[in-house]
């Protein structure tokens, strides 16, 4: 199974789980799915590598995909904001966006992954 970005950032069971029951179901996954889905990997990707930034550069796509990421879209009509995709894919928003902020600026490798019986409550 390849790893990526998403599957690594996350790093708790309940996530990793719910990523392979969506996508990892079988071989024919949606074209749709995968295009959303690459969408939310690149802005993680994005706010993670570039959170420590000392170049105009980095910290510019820091704080676009911060933005994107943090932007509360509940009222929002664009397809592609954070809500809607990560509703798209069944995801969480909030609980994306907490896990997204926990690990910021950390590499995957730095994380400790989180057992689902250590959860909070909100997250399960």
């Amino acid at each position: 199974m390849e790893e990526n970005v998403f599957t690594n950032m996350i790093g708790d069971t309940l996530t990793t789980q719910q990523y392979v029951d969506r996508f990892r179901r079988s071989e024919h996954i949606e074209p749709e799915r995968l295009l959303v889905a690459a969408i939310l990997e690149d802005a993680i990707q994005e706010y993670r590598k570039y959170s420590r930034a000392y170049n105009a550069n980095g910290k510019r796509r820091f704080r676009d995909a911060e933005e994107w990421i943090m932007y509360d879209g509940n009222d929002c009509d664009w397809i592609f904001s954070f809500d809607n995709v990560c509703n798209f894919l069944g995801l969480d928003p909030e609980y994306i966006r907490h896990r997204v902020c926990k690990t910021q600026g950390k590499s995957a490798k730095e994380e400790k992954p989180v057992h689902r019986d250590r959860m909070p409550r909100w997250a399960a």
